[in-house]
């Protein structure tokens, strides 16, 4: 598929007229699915599918449109003429934008990651097989993913990977239910089976009668899937150069008040390390790791094409919305098999869902638990707990709150599908909190 995209990039050229720039950008899989029901194969299928945004760019003047790449060189050809064609007419229509900003410095790259994957139709057969017995729901998605730029200016970018993920729940009854996931590139048998072992266990106690605790102020321990809840709040609008000017991050108390989390705490996107490729769909290369926060302290932002603009800065090759895609938390220094004994009396929080800002400018945030929580007594899980609503400042919670993180991390591929399989990752470590406010 390079040199399809490159050969049509090239193309693409030869319909400029006078002073007309154009930037293409390309999202392409080569996906198998699955989905299961009953530990059993529900539906499965695969897609193919390649999206190209073409932007036309005169003067500071621009408009895109985005078309499916047939792989057809005549058919693909006749559709570009005719949608440049298409944003040449617009363009005569449309304003100057004065926040337009595009890659002017070629800076081509090539990241090629070899595939590790098995025969989708084996790993399908092993995931049936070790449910036998389950109520086993999720899905498996597997398979090749691409991303690529090219501009008119001559830089050429191309980046694939060949991940899978194995987004699942095991079932019990009504809404009861664990909830799980493996995730990577190479898949292990043992990796995957640890995963399942866990998630049985979980369900084991789960049959055991719930307990509900009063609102309240509580110890408990936020899995990478718990906490993952909750950095994807954060992103909303947290950590973006926008969101900071316009007074409007959720992280506002550190980037004017000077307040500061504990010194344990550092978040960077690192894109190196996470899924999504090194340049953006704007043509601007990413660097391998942008500090958001470092020991505790907020340290840089992500920062637009367009945000550089408006606000006289250069950009680090964030997307549009100025979220993190690779968001990464450094590990602390608790076992995670000691998180009952560290905990002591508390809950032990799988996951977390509904999460929305109940005061933002205060970085405060409300949702409810989710799936298999428990209660821990004495170092001991002891009982499942019935759904609970929270209403807790992160600032806390990463603050004066934390009781310390887990040294072993998650890596956590997003298993969104919408439209195209997602390229955003996160690395996250579990911690312990005290004082976690519990509302209903």
């Amino acid at each position: 598929m390079r040199q399809y995209f490159f050969d049509t990039a090239d193309y693409l050229k030869s319909l400029l007229v006078g002073d007309e720039v154009y930037t293409a950008y390309l999202s392409g899989e080569d996906s198998d699915f699955c989905r299961f029901n009953g530990g059993r194969i529900r539906q499965a299928g695969s897609v193919k599918q390649n999206q190209l945004t073409l932007r036309l760019i005169n003067g500071a003047r621009h408009a895109a449109a985005t078309v499916s790449l047939a792989g057809s060189k005549s058919s693909d050809q006749a559709a570009l003429t005719s949608i440049v064609a298409e944003l040449r007419e617009q363009l005569a229509e449309l304003p100057d934008d004065p926040y337009l900003m595009y890659a002017t410095e070629v800076q081509s790259s090539d990241s090629v990651r070899a595939s590790e994957l098995p025969d989708s139709r084996d790993t399908v057969a092993q995931l049936v097989t070790k449910s036998k017995g389950l109520d086993m729901v999720g899905i498996f998605a597997s398979g090749s993913i691409y991303r690529g730029f090219a501009n008119s200016l001559g830089q050429r970018n191309w980046y694939a990977c060949h991940p899978f993920n194995f987004d699942f729940s095991l079932y019990l009854r009504a809404d009861k239910a664990v909830k799980s996931g493996y995730a990577g590139f190479h898949w292990q048998d043992q990796a995957c089976d640890s995963k399942l072992h866990a998630a049985r266990e979980q369900l084991e106690i789960l049959k055991l009668t719930p307990k509900t605790i009063k609102p309240g102020k509580y110890r408990v321990y936020l899995s990478p899937a718990a906490l993952n809840e909750v950095t994807d709040m954060l992103a909303w609008n947290g950590f973006g150069l926008k969101s900071h000017k316009t007074k409007q991050t959720s992280l506002l108390r550190m980037v004017d008040a000077g307040a500061s989390m504990h010194e344990s705490v550092t978040m960077l996107e690192h894109t190196a390390a996470g899924l999504s490729p090194d340049f953006s769909s704007a043509g601007f290369k990413r660097p391998a790791h942008v500090h958001l926060i470092e020991r505790g302290q907020y340290k840089d932002c992500l920062v637009s094409p367009r945000s550089a603009k408006e606000f006289g800065v250069s950009t680090n090759g964030a997307s549009e919305g100025e979220s993190p895609e690779s968001l990464e938390m450094a590990p602390g220094s608790i076992d995670l098999a000691q998180v009952p004994e560290v905990l002591g009396d508390g809950v032990y929080i799988n996951n977390l869902w509904y999460l929305n800002y109940s005061d933002q400018s205060a970085c405060r945030m409300t949702g409810l638990t989710r799936f298999a929580s428990f209660w821990v007594e004495g170092g001991k899980i002891e009982q499942p707990l019935n759904v609970m609503r929270f209403d807790e400042s992160a600032l806390r919670m990463f603050g004066d709150h934390l009781i310390g993180l887990t040294k072993e991390r998650e890596m956590i591929m997003s298993s969104h599908t919408y439209g195209q399989r997602s390229v955003s990752s996160v690395h996250l470590p579990g911690a312990l909190v005290k004082d976690f406010s519990f509302t209903l």
